[in-house]
């Protein structure tokens, strides 16, 4: 019996007590080690997909488990991946000497109500963003096929057992790539080849050897990967020998200098570039935002049958969503004026800054909750730079509380500039933990529209999931602050600081931060960038007006410009992989020619698919299970590489066997997919589905 996912009249529980207790202990465990592990070691993961399959390995005991109930449970624990992102901005309280510690109840308000505010705001952008978008959403998408394929309630014909293969297959090459590149060492997980570059200048040539970004760029599109390498071309081609010319020493630029060159400067360009862009992208989705947003309040206030008939196209109801907006504004006055309360200024300069930063975190807010589910739709949410709308928000917030403090004589003291710069870093962490949500959520709802879910109650699931997220953050940081200290930070005089954590991202927004108030912020990079940004979006337009099917997205161009190269380089291989596949397909259909040709070619895409979505799973777990050991070794007093095998003189072969193991998964791929054997009977199915869609 084939099972429709995509039907309206699919009456499945979804939102179950089990399932939400399911997921709130998938989140707190998984956001404690997310926490954990990135600013101890720089290991996070993505907790989407794991939660996924853990979710249907312990829902299988129940007879009436399905794959709507699934779906809750990985929407709920999504959050785990997402709101860790703010160790990148919070620990600069303790940097800046401000904090001793994480307040429990200010961090948890902090991040439940940010992480809430991000669920809040995609509600108006759903419609436009998912419903009536083209985004391609790799990481929804392929979750959306994992849980289609795993549920019992599934297909259980042909098309189900080799979609199961495939992405078992999948699984197992990545998963085992991952285990001999993370856990044993065995295999390199990047190479980069330095070469000359004018007369002191140097660049590289970079490659990485990530799988699931592999897959990730497989579903993602050829527009995408081609705007990512015009980024790289940009930063590493152009940029950078141009600027370790003009500053390297007499002796010439090294790698590390390098590096150097592009952490403190062409970054910055990078984030200029995504700012001017996100503004853009913004400018153009303002009319499908407001004409979704019509539909959606429309909806929101239909009768109760109504949205029961049309549930897959239902949001969070009026009532509902104003009583969680007064109740977060509730929280965010409570934990702004505790912040502010602190320090001996008038009762009217509080309020004040109670008032105005809550206003720009909301305002900041939405504008990042927009970009950033546009780049998630782009690149997935792994790849997604939030560090970089971070850069951008640190920014905004710290020049309005620069000209706030300025008119309050608040420069006057030592003390004032850094409660100023400590208030400016404290807005910036709501807007962190709205865009990290709001980067996963959308995502999920891409997830929940392919397997029939329920928009509504999928908010309600990312809401429970930002709230029990929230709950381990402040126990986890102070755990590592008091064991290890951060940079700048330590909790005890005696304590080692080359031990200490270094928490790089926090370290850099901070310092921008203390660059605004001290008047030494270097605003050129930034402006170059913003100019970047301005040419890619105008070369979008001209490719627009001009072709049918070429563009170049600005987001991923400021993107590629922004993000390690490393990460990059699979994302551009795998687009170009899917890219000349597609056409190989299509030229061997035309051959072909047959009543049922087109499905030959949607059997054999599928294929691609279901495989790409395998290489992100077989990572994902192999990266949960190295976390899991990883944090049982480091508590226990071992090393912080429990499974490695090899020594540090082993590094250089490791690098040439990860690239033949990366270069045997993308062939691999290919071979799936162009060999796969035309299945009647799966075809006559899906010509009877697309029919019945009709």
């Amino acid at each position: 019996m084939k099972h429709d996912f995509m039907s309206h009249d699919l009456h499945l529980p979804e939102l179950t007590l089990r399932g939400m207790l399911l997921g709130a202990l998938i989140t707190v465990i998984f956001t404690a080690s997310n926490v954990y592990l990135g600013l101890k070691v720089g290991l996070t993961f993505s907790s989407s997909i794991p939660a996924a399959i853990i979710s249907m390995a312990i829902l299988r005991f129940f007879k009436d488990s399905n794959v709507l109930e699934n779906n809750m449970v990985q929407t709920q624990a999504s959050a785990a991946g997402t709101l860790s992102a703010i160790i990148f901005i919070l620990p600069g309280l303790l940097m800046l000497g401000y904090w001793n510690g994480f307040p429990f109840w200010q961090t948890f308000l902090l991040c439940a109500c940010g992480g809430s505010l991000g669920v809040l705001f995609t509600i108006p952008l759903r419609r436009a963003m998912v419903v009536n978008s083209d985004l391609p959403y790799p990481e929804g998408r392929a979750a959306a096929e994992i849980l289609k394929v795993g549920s019992h309630n599934g297909d259980e014909g042909p098309q189900s057992n080799s979609g199961m293969k495939d992405i078992v297959s999948g699984g197992f090459v990545a998963g085992l790539i991952s285990l001999c590149a993370n856990g044993f060492k065995v295999l390199g997980d990047s190479m980069s080849f330095w070469i000359p570059a004018g007369s002191k200048g140097i660049t590289q040539i970079p490659l990485g050897f990530s799988t699931a970004l592999l897959g990730a760029g497989y579903l993602i599109g050829i527009a995408s990967g081609i705007a990512i390498l015009v980024g790289v071309l940009v930063a590493w081609a152009g940029f950078v020998p141009y600027l370790t010319n003009l500053y390297a020493p007499d002796g010439g630029a090294t790698a590390k200098f390098a590096m150097g060159i592009w952490k403190e400067k062409v970054r910055f360009i990078g984030a200029g570039a995504i700012g001017i862009a996100a503004i853009w992208t913004l400018i153009t989705l303002i009319k499908p935002i407001i004409e979704g947003m019509k539909i959606s309040v429309k909806s929101m206030n239909s009768s109760a049958e109504e949205r029961e008939t049309h549930r897959m196209d239902t949001d969070m109801n009026t009532k509902s969503v104003l009583i969680v907006f007064a109740i977060i504004l509730v929280g965010l006055v409570f934990t702004f004026w505790d912040f502010v309360s602190a320090v001996p200024i008038s009762t009217s300069l509080m309020w004040t800054l109670v008032v105005v930063g809550i206003i720009v975190a909301l305002l900041i807010g939405f504008f990042v909750a927009a970009a950033c589910g546009y780049m998630a739709g782009l690149i997935g949410t792994s790849a997604s730079p939030i560090s970089g709308i971070g850069i951008l928000a640190t920014i905004i917030s710290s020049l309005v509380v620069y000209f706030i403090a300025s008119e309050n004589n608040l420069f006057a003291t030592e003390a004032g500039v850094q409660f100023a710069t400590a208030m400016a870093i404290f807005m910036t962490s709501v807007v962190i933990a709205i865009a990290s949500i709001s980067n996963d959520n959308l995502q999920d709802l891409k997830t929940g529209q392919l397997v029939g879910a329920t928009p509504w109650r999928q908010q309600i699931a990312l809401l429970l999931g930002s709230v029990a997220g929230a709950v381990a953050i402040a126990p986890v940081l102070n755990l590592l602050y008091q064991a290890y200290g951060f940079t700048g930070a330590l909790p005890r005089a005696e304590m080692d600081p080359g031990a200490a954590l270094s928490a790089p991202q926090a370290t850099l927004m901070t310092t921008i931060a203390q660059g605004i108030f001290n008047s030494s912020m270097d605003w050129d990079y930034i402006l170059i960038g913003v100019g970047v940004g301005v040419v890619a979006i105008i070369v979008n337009l001209i490719l627009k007006s001009t072709t049918a099917t070429l563009t170049l997205p600005p987001l991923a161009v400021g993107m590629g410009i922004y993000l390690p190269p490393t990460l990059e380089v699979p994302l551009i291989i795998g687009s170009f992989i899917s890219y000349f596949v597609g056409r190989y397909l299509v030229a061997r259909a035309k051959m072909r020619a047959g009543e049922l040709a087109e499905y030959d070619v949607e059997q054999s895409n599928r294929r691609g698919v279901l495989f790409a979505s395998g290489l992100i799973v077989g990572e994902s777990l192999i990266g949960v299970l190295i976390a899991a050991i990883i944090v049982l070794s480091v508590t226990t007093g071992g090393g912080e590489s429990p499974l490695q095998l090899v020594g540090p003189e082993f590094e250089s072969n490791a690098g040439w066997l990860g690239l033949l193991a990366f270069i045997f998964a993308g062939l691999y791929l290919v071979r799936r997919v162009v060999t796969h054997k035309f299945n009647k009977e799966e075809a006559l199915a899906m010509k009877a589905e697309q029919e019945l869609e009709k």
